[in-house]
Order: C-alpha cells, then sequence, then structure tokens
C-alpha cells in the first residue's frame, strides 16, 4: 500500500515544515516518503545529503550536529520535485505531554498574566501543536495537521501556559531558541500514551486496547452516545418551561416575584433543593449607574456544574459546555442600562451534584466599577431529567495515544520531555507507579536517545477543604510521582502550594514553567550547582519519643516560608497506623517531629492529604517540599480519615 498521493513524488512529515525548530548539537534526521528507488538530495548549509526511498518508501538523511542559531532553510528536491523549507532555527526541542494541566492554553490564564499576553513577542520561542487523534491499529506515520508558530500577540494564546512559561525560562537564560511540541490531552491517563510493547506488561490493559481495534464498531458506539446525548439535551430543552413559556425565563420583563431565594455560590443540593439532574434556572436584578449604561463589561461566573448560559436583560452573553473552564463572558457595549438590570443563568446538571463553586470570582465590572454576585438569587427548577449516561471517551483509551500522536514524533531529535498528568489516574494510584515508568522507558527507547530528560509535575493541592484532613487517593498518586525519581535522568517540579482545592486547573502555570525549567536547567543543561527541586524525604531515625528526619535536595538550607522553624501539616503514627497531628521544626537541616499522643514513633507523614494547608516546608531556594509517608503502613486506616 502506497503512503503517497496520487500526484505526489515526495512527501514531508508536517513537523518538518516552516518555521521548526530543530535540536542543536546532536544528529539531525530528515525523513518523508517518496516511490521506491526514488533519490532524494537534502541541501543545508552548503552541503547535500542523498537519500534513497526504501521498499516501503521511506527516505531518510542524517545531518550533522549543528550549534545554536538561524533562521536557515533547508531545500528537498528529486526531479522534478523540489520543496524548501524557510525560517529553520537550530536550538532546543521539548516535547510537552500528558493532560489537560499541559495542555491547557495561555488563552485561559489571560487574566492571570495581562503584561505577559500584551507585551511578549518572541520569533525564537515556537510551538508545534499536535492534532488530536487516536489510534488503535498501528503507530501513525504522520500528523494530520499542525504548524510551528512563534510567540506573538496572537499566537500566544494557543501556547501550553506551563510549556510557554518554562520556554521563556530557558530562553532567558541560554538565549537559544526553544521549539515546544505540544501533544497532551485533557483526560488522558498514562495508559493512553504507552506503546503496545510497553503495554504486554499489563495484559488487561492491553485487553482493553485491544478491544478498540474494531474501528466501525468504536464508530458505531461513538454514533450511537452522540444520538443519545443529543436526544438528552433535546428532551430536557422541549420539556423546560423556561424556554417554552409564553415569557422566556430569561427575558428582562418576565416576573419572578414568586420565586424562592438561595445563596449563591453553593451546591444547590446543600441548600434543600430538591432537584439534581436537568434544568434550573437563577435569576438577580442589579442596578446599574448612568455612567455605566451602554459601554461593554465583564461578567464573571466562577465555575458552574455542569452546563451554563448566562442573560443579561434577555441576551445570551456566554455559554460553557463543561464544568471545568472560568466562566468569564463579555458585555457587549449597549446592553447595560441605567437603573434595574437582570441577569438570569440557566444550569444544566447532566449527571452528580450541580452547583456553583465557592471561593470563586462573582461579579459583573468595567474598570474601577463593579457589582458583586455572591449572595441571594430566585431560582426556579426548569425540567427534572436522569442522569445523562457517561459517554466513552476512545481518546482515554490505551495505546491510542501513543498510535496517534505520539509516535508520529519519534523521529524528531528533541532536548528533553516535560510531562504534566496523573489526574485521570488518581482512582487507581496502587498501579501508577509501573505504569509511568514504563512511560519514561518506552519512550526513550522510542526515541533511541538513552537518558532523554523527563521532568514531570507532581499533582497539585486540590479538592474541597472540607475534606483537608481525609486520606484520598491524591496523596498515594503523588507518591507514585514522588517513587518515580528512582528512575534516572528523571526530576519533578513539586506544586502542592500552587494549586486551587476548587479547581482542577489551577491558572498559576507560571511557577510550573519555572520550577521544570529549574530542574532542567540542573538535569538538562549541566548546572549541577542549581538545585532542581525542594526537599525530598531520605530516611528516618527514632530517638525516644522523636523522629528526625534527612532530607536530599535541601539546596543551601531547610526553611520555614513566613519565619520561624516550626513546619506545618505533618503527622505521626505509632503500630498501631493511627495519625496524629505532629509538631515538627527544623533543627541543623534535620526535621524534628514530635507527638503527645505517640510515645512510641513508627512512621511520619507530610501533606498527606488531597488539599493540605499552609504549605510552608521549603528549601532556601523558594521550592517546596514533596509530600511523603516514611513507612507504608498497609492497614485500614489508609483510606480513613486521619484522629484529630
Amino acid at each position: 500500500m502506497t503512503l503517497l498521493g496520487k500526484d505526489e513524488i515526495v512527501r514531508l512529515p508536517k513537523l518538518l515544515s516552516d518555521g521548526m525548530v530543530l535540536q542543536r548539537k546532536q544528529p539531525i534526521v530528515i525523513w518523508g516518503w517518496a516511490h521506491r528507488g526514488q533519490k532524494i538530495q537534502v541541501h543545508f548549509m552548503n552541503h547535500t545529503y542523498p537519500a534513497t526511498a526504501d521498499q516501503n518508501e521511506k527516505w531518510s538523511a542524517t545531518l550533522p550536529p549543528q550549534e545554536a542559531g538561524g533562521p536557515y532553510s533547508i531545500e528537498i528536491s528529486a526531479d522534478p520535485f523540489q520543496k524548501v523549507i524557510r525560517n529553520i532555527l537550530v536550538g532546543d526541542v521539548w516535547v510537552c505531554s500528558g493532560q489537560s494541566n499541559m495542555q491547557l492554553p495561555m488563552a485561559r490564564v489571560k487574566d492571570q498574566y495581562p503584561d505577559v499576553i500584551a507585551n511578549d513577542e518572541n520569533t525564537y520561542i515556537r510551538q508545534f501543536c499536535v492534532p488530536m487523534k487516536y489510534d488503535f491499529q498501528n503507530p501513525c506515520s504522520d500528523l494530520e495537521s499542525g504548524l510551528w508558530e512563534p510567540v506573538n500577540h496572537h499566537t500566544i494564546f494557543q501556547f501550553s501556559a506551563a510549556g510557554y512559561f518554562f520556554a521563556k525560562e530557558l530562553y532567558k537564560s541560554y538565549s537559544v531558541p526553544i521549539g515546544l511540541i505540544n501533544t497532551a490531552i485533557g483526560g488522558s491517563p498514562v495508559e493512553a500514551w504507552l506503546s503496545r510493547d510497553a503495554l504486554k506488561k499489563f495484559p488487561a490493559i492491553l485487553k482493553e486496547a485491544d478491544q478498540c481495534r474494531d474501528s466501525q464498531a468504536v464508530q458505531n458506539i461513538l454514533q450511537s452516545e452522540s444520538q443519545r446525548e443529543n436526544s438528552w439535551y433535546a428532551s430536557l430543552d422541549a420539556r423546560d418551561p423556561g424556554l417554552n413559556g409564553k415569557t422566556p425565563w430569561y427575558a428582562q420583563e418576565y416576573d419572578d416575584s414568586e420565586w424562592p431565594e438561595i445563596q449563591l455560590p453553593s451546591y444547590w443540593a446543600d441548600k434543600g433543593v430538591p432537584f439534581t439532574n436537568g434544568s434550573i434556572w437563577f435569576r438577580r436584578k442589579i442596578t446599574v449607574p448612568d455612567f455605566m449604561a451602554g459601554t461593554p463589561a465583564k461578567i464573571w461566573m466562577g465555575r458552574i456544574v455542569d452546563w451554563d448560559r448566562v442573560y443579561v436583560n434577555g441576551t445570551a452573553v456566554g455559554c460553557t459546555t463543561y464544568q471545568y473552564p472560568p466562566r468569564k463572558y463579555e458585555i457587549p457595549g449597549g446592553l447595560l442600562r441605567e437603573g434595574e438590570n437582570t441577569i438570569t443563568v440557566r444550569v444544566i446538571s447532566n449527571r452528580g451534584k450541580g452547583g456553583f463553586i465557592t471561593e470563586k470570582p462573582y461579579r459583573l465590572f468595567s474598570g474601577d466599577w463593579q457589582v458583586d454576585l455572591t449572595g441571594p438569587w430566585k431560582y426556579h427548577i426548569g425540567a427534572k431529567a436522569d442522569p445523562l449516561p457517561q459517554t466513552t471517551f476512545f481518546q482515554y483509551k490505551p495505546l491510542g495515544l501513543f498510535n496517534g500522536m505520539l509516535a508520529p514524533l519519534l523521529n524528531y531529535t528533541v532536548k528533553g520531555i516535560i510531562w504534566y498528568q496523573g489526574e485521570a489516574n488518581t482512582d487507581h494510584p496502587g498501579n501508577y507507579r509501573l505504569l509511568f515508568e514504563s512511560l519514561v522507558r518506552d519512550w526513550r527507547k522510542r526515541w533511541k536517545q538513552g537518558n532523554l530528560p523527563f521532568l514531570f509535575v507532581q499533582l497539585p493541592n486540590y479538592l474541597e477543604r472540607e475534606n483537608h484532613c481525609a486520606i484520598g487517593k491524591w496523596p498515594l498518586l503523588r507518591e507514585a510521582q514522588l517513587n518515580t525519581l528512582s528512575v534516572p535522568g528523571t526530576a519533578m517540579a513539586v506544586t502542592i502550594d500552587i494549586g486551587e482545592w476548587n479547581d482542577l486547573h489551577p491558572l498559576n502555570k507560571q511557577d510550573v514553567g519555572k520550577r521544570l525549567a529549574q530542574a532542567a536547567k540542573n538535569l538538562a543543561y549541566g548546572e549541577k550547582n542549581l538545585e532542581p527541586m525542594g526537599p525530598i524525604y531520605d530516611h528516618m531515625q527514632i530517638h525516644g519519643d522523636q523522629a528526625f528526619l534527612t532530607f536530599s535536595h535541601i539546596g543551601s538550607g531547610l526553611i520555614a516560608k513566613g519565619g520561624g522553624n516550626f513546619l506545618n501539616n505533618f503527622e505521626m503514627a505509632g503500630s498501631d497506623g493511627i495519625y496524629y497531628p505532629a509538631d515538627a521544626y527544623i533543627q541543623n537541616n534535620l526535621v524534628a517531629v514530635r507527638c503527645s499522643k505517640v510515645p512510641k514513633p513508627f512512621s511520619v507523614r507530610y501533606a498527606w492529604s488531597d488539599s493540605p494547608r499552609n504549605v510552608n516546608f521549603y528549601n532556601r531556594e523558594g521550592l517546596p517540599a514533596s509530600p511523603f509517608r516514611t513507612i507504608p503502613i498497609e492497614t485500614s486506616n489508609d483510606s480513613e480519615s486521619s484522629n484529630t
């Protein structure tokens, strides 16, 4: 079967295109496809490198290592074919992979970093965004689309936020071009990124991948589920009196005087509303001063579970169809009026518990003028429904993303990998370490680059504070990530201090990028005097009723951020495995831990909860310590709350 189009003589992969960044100081492979026996010439820097297409219609030429620089051109010819790839830079290429927190674009954090968005333009930082594709048959040879783009006022919104800040920090330090290959998919578990060979160690997971090899069956499921979902929403809309009555409930003139009140933000079930799934409406009147009438404004509605459409004076100003993005909508000029104005929100809860997430911004504003939208709202149930059945996300199935989004990259020489993933595996943290270590080794084998630097982000603090002492699954996943540091050539950016308890996608991606870059400078750039990460637990000694803990990566010393020597979030257990809050303090770059309820210490743990608060354990380089436990105690208490 030919890999070429009907009239093609030579075809190049999508990665080899205008604006690309090639890896410096390593041999560079230029490859593509041509008819069997076709001779190709690659012209670069006044040298010609010949190649011939083999029996599989593949050809490649290897260029010698180059120093950083550019822009350059490469000409590829095969009579009568001729192609010139222009505006090429030679620098460092990093693969950015994982799930949504790596994929999350700068557009989502534009309000967090307005000066960066407004002012940054750098042709030496470029990104290639790999389109989403899964394949359960074979590794794909090429991508379906994609192009290299430099940072400027228009393109920055599409850059991976974590990747962008990582690249920005490296460019600031080394002044060499940085290329990012962004191949990340929100919600993807680690097994979706493993090759078939790597999955052979996990027969049950490989079996799941093989069940997806019937492409027609996959297509039938997708079509059936799509129809089912469309019918669910259509039925809900058809039965909702707020949409179908004489006066729509979003109209400004609608009389909501009989509606009951509810305090927002909240989950409505927590306020006694007898409603779970379907549609529910909320209305609130605000007063707008004369100087604001007719001017553009913004309305921020925090986060809403699951689906919302927001109206101002009867006009829809924004809609979000799933729970995670922040609701930030523009109100066009001419819509706000002097005096009374009405805000209406239609919410659809498709499954589970619906509501408005607390401690998020709820306000309408323009410049210095704003209205706080927390507090009393009117509400009315629209139409009730059974929960929307779950959808099959085939991009989350094992093997699919490796074949579709990683395999086409493997000829492209790179500097290293940055990886932000794990949230999708928190339901089953027990096997994550084996899967993740397999991924690291698998990718290195595929790239044929030895101990390719592999830098990853440990999961941040997350989940509701009401459960901050519960022994959940996030600490176990973080522990699996911590233990992966035993694989040579890896480093971990700890983010236990910069997450958001109420948001799976914390907005502080600048510190994520900086911490990854700090690790890269040590691991990939040879700055061995630079501390790559925060304190990592090493070992423990017991003296009487005290435990003394030793750490690696203490840098120039351990500190309690904010002053003093006392550390928060330490717990101690005896041989019964029951943990109690403990007193911990820094003593000569050790941590001494004592608990009056545990006269014979057996185990200590730190920040061992889904969302620990008031984290203050750092090294003097400003990098936080990783959560840890000294001795895994396999008792039922691992799934129960601490004794507090």
